[in-house]
């Protein structure tokens, strides 16, 4: 598949466009529903990121009468209908409902200068992902193993993060996250595993499959419970062994332990049209897998975090199933992230992918928290700082990079 020139308008909504507000980007009616492509960019079927959506709209047009019906059912059914959003300071209560649900909605994270910042670190980087015009007419290029118009901070950096951009590394450390990680990790010793975050073009007419970010196989589970009880997340007896406590107190060490962890910032209000994330309840804590697009009943369809405000996080344990959802708006919906894992993480599991003079711009915590994903001083992590939609793209990249620090 060949590139084209871009034309001068979409040369100007590049240049011009903001994640805040409406916008001309996005609903490019060329881009086929459940269109997904490999790493060169050649349209594959359905598969990984990209498995199809059978009820999508059969055109990608704000007007078409399918997406309009869509809106309207959409208007009347996304979101919860009683969302729960706490404020900074209720440890407690944020800890009990992260582990009761799998996931929390925290209010005032971000500060009007701080969110500003993310918002431009955000518009900026996204813009380096669309730059590469579209093939045969396309305005954009796919993701490539994603549904159209969805693409990832993370997997579309040739590092596989964006722990070497300033904006997500200030983000590492604030006064309303920390304790908030405290207290659900029982400690300070928590590790940064990276960052990166997901984001929806207007037009993206797909619901995303319902998955995890992780699966848990029970790993460790005599060192989880040394640490569950260590910080005060279990009250077991010290002479018990994981295999002496019964079925159930085994599950309860494992729910409370969660391998891993994210905070998705939300850049703006998630409203029932733009794409928010939906969540389902309790899913941390299950072992069976989400059901297919097709099987979806109505209530996980629409448990999307409608009503969270811009400024708030959404703190996910990466075992609990969730999804983006349709963007039929105007807007870009923006969720970048930070991840998190516990103290018994294993280090030889960590990418080393923030620059060691990003790392000694933060703050002592900052540092210690991040000391596992630093690299060594005058080593640039392989392929930071390039941003590229296909997986082709990005290898280049990384290839390109480990060869020229060899040099």
């Amino acid at each position: 598949m060949s590139e084209r020139e871009r034309p001068e308008g979409e040369r100007s909504e590049l240049e011009n466009f903001s994640i805040v507000g409406e916008t001309a980007i996005g609903w490019d009616a060329k881009t086929a529903p459940n269109e997904t492509v490999d790493e060169e960019g050649r349209i594959v079927p359905s598969g990984g990121f990209g498995i199809h959506d059978p009820r999508a709209p059969s055109r990608r047009v704000y007007e078409d009468p399918e997406v309009v019906a869509m809106r309207e059912e959409f208007r009347a059914k996304n979101g919860w209908k009683a969302i729960e959003i706490c404020a900074p300071h209720e440890l407690k209560r944020i800890a009990r409902i992260f582990r009761r649900d799998g996931y929390v909605v925290v209010k005032d994270l971000l500060d009007t200068e701080t969110l500003e910042r993310f918002r431009e670190g955000c518009t900026r980087v996204l813009r380096d992902i669309l730059a590469i015009p579209g093939f045969e007419g396309r305005k954009y290029i796919t993701e490539t193993g994603r549904l159209p118009h969805r693409y990832s901070y993370g997997t579309a950096s040739a590092s596989r993060h964006m722990m070497h951009d300033p904006v997500w590394a200030s983000m590492i450390d604030l006064p309303t996250t920390t304790p908030i990680l405290t207290e659900i990790m029982g400690s300070p010793d928590y590790f940064v595993s990276g960052g990166g975050g997901d984001l929806a073009l207007p037009g993206a007419i797909e619901m995303q499959h319902l998955h995890t970010d992780g699966i848990d196989m029970g790993a460790n589970p005599d060192v989880r419970l040394d640490y569950a009880r260590s910080v005060g997340l279990v009250d077991i007896p010290d002479d018990k062994a994981f295999a002496d406590l019964d079925f159930r107190t085994q599950r309860l060490v494992i729910e409370r332990t969660p391998p891993s962890m994210t905070i998705n910032f939300v850049m703006t209000d998630l409203t029932w049209e733009n794409g928010p994330i939906r969540q389902i309840p309790g899913t941390h804590a299950t072992v069976a897998s989400p059901p297919k697009p097709e099987d979806e009943p109505d209530w996980m369809r629409f448990a999307a975090l409608v009503g969270a405000p811009a400024g708030s996080g959404v703190f996910r344990d990466h075992r609990a199933w969730h999804s983006g959802t349709p963007n039929l708006s105007k807007e870009i919906r923006c969720l970048p992230n930070l991840e998190f894992v516990p103290p018994w993480h294993d280090e030889r599991h960590f990418m080393k992918s923030m620059p060691h003079d990003i790392w000694e711009t933060l703050t002592p915590h900052g540092q210690q928290i991040c000391r596992h994903i630093k690299q060594d001083s005058g080593v640039w992590p392989f392929g930071a700082g390039v941003m590229h939609p296909l997986a082709g793209g990005r290898k280049a990249a990384h290839k390109a990079s480990k060869e020229a620090q060899r040099n």
